[in-house]
């Protein structure tokens, strides 16, 4: 894929798409707040607020359908204006796979509001449910053989799975990437953030290694975010739900499995191994895990628990001992979304560094 292809007509072109999905994205996105508010339809409470406004449900459907339309747009422009194909198979893979995936995430957002009452949990889809139907969302990647059977595997060295990486090897990272991604959640802003700051990382390992199709790719998914960020920013108009943590998960996995940067892309998710083991710790104390924080008074955060089970509440936690304040603590919601997605960049940077 390192082509050195790339010159100033193809990054205006890159732009372009890129502001066709951020557009795009925009207009879906405030069309369904309309319809969801007019219709009292798909509505459901912010937790993390004083009287739980509500906010429409599922909004990130269309981020995904924007990135969808954008990759689309690019590789029309590359068809009918240079009359050459760019990266065709891999750009329908992947515009494929995020279709895909967002479809089942919005099967699981809808299972998830019908079944809703303030006095229990959301549920939707079961974990093995989600693992079983997310498994053949990376066929669009197994049908084009993508990425390179050689992975440099860390204390290990480089090792050649052969046909095991596009048969096993890929979906077990389409499905890790999807789900991982899916549990980081809650806060306003936060997915729609952590999802622009690991598209950020694949874009400059496609800056540095020449990688024009992670580059577009990256671009692309950045430009359509920003467009639903505008209405997921607190205090948000709508929430992400499932179709977009599923989406941007795999999407973000086909991204690196395409550019064959699997342990940079493994590395900067370390706050969603941590968030993996906080998991299995709330199991282990037979704690049901929620993300969400104590209100105060006020409307300030505190930690719900005395333990944390999630990485929010490890940000909530160091925020109130940085504010040395019990309930109300002072501490804000965009405050624990700025700290988690600092951390987040200082994971990035830090990783680039070494490895790229």
């Amino acid at each position: 894929m390192q082509t050195g292809s790339i010159d100033i007509q193809m990054i205006v072109e890159m732009i372009l798409a890129g502001m066709v999905a951020t557009i795009l994205n925009l207009f879906l996105t405030r069309t369904w707040i309309s319809l969801t508010v007019k219709g009292d339809l798909f509505l459901v409470p912010d937790k993390n607020k004083l009287g739980y406004p509500k906010a429409s449900a599922a909004g990130g459907t269309f981020t995904l359908a924007s990135i969808t339309l954008g990759l689309l747009t690019f590789e029309i422009m590359r068809i009918y204006l240079h009359g050459s194909e760019f990266y065709k198979p891999e750009i329908m893979a992947l515009a494929l796979m995020a279709s895909l995936s967002t479809l089942l995430g919005f099967v699981d957002d809808v299972l998830s509001l019908l079944s809703y009452s303030k006095e229990t949990a959301v549920s939707g889809l079961s974990p093995k449910t989600r693992v079983l139907l997310m498994a053949p969302i990376s066929l669009p990647l197994v049908a084009i053989k993508a990425g390179y059977s050689k992975l440099d595997v860390p204390f290990i060295g480089v090792v050649d799975l052969g046909i095991a990486y596009p048969l096993v090897a890929v979906p077990i990272g389409v499905i890790g990437a999807s789900n991982a991604f899916n549990m980081l959640a809650g806060y306003n802003g936060l997915e729609a953030g952590m999802g622009i700051l690991l598209l950020l990382s694949a874009l400059l390992v496609g800056i540095v290694k020449g990688l024009d199709l992670v580059i577009l790719a990256s671009l692309i998914g950045i430009a359509a975010i920003l467009g639903f960020l505008y209405y997921n920013k607190y205090p948000a108009k709508t929430f992400p739900g499932n179709s977009f943590t599923y989406g941007i998960g795999a999407y973000y996995a086909g991204i690196v499995i395409l550019g064959n940067f699997e342990k940079i892309g493994v590395a900067v998710f370390l706050l969603y191994f941590i968030e993996f083991f906080l998991y299995i710790r709330s199991k282990k104390d037979k704690v049901k895990k929620v993300n969400f924080a104590k209100i105060c008074d006020d409307g300030s955060l505190a930690p719900p628990l005395s333990k944390a089970y999630s990485v929010t509440h490890l940000a909530l936690k160091l925020l109130v001992k940085l504010k040395r304040k019990d309930c109300p603590t002072g501490v804000r919601e965009k405050d624990v979304v700025y700290i988690i997605l600092f951390i987040q960049a200082i994971i990035i940077g830090v990783t680039l560094t070494i490895l790229l």
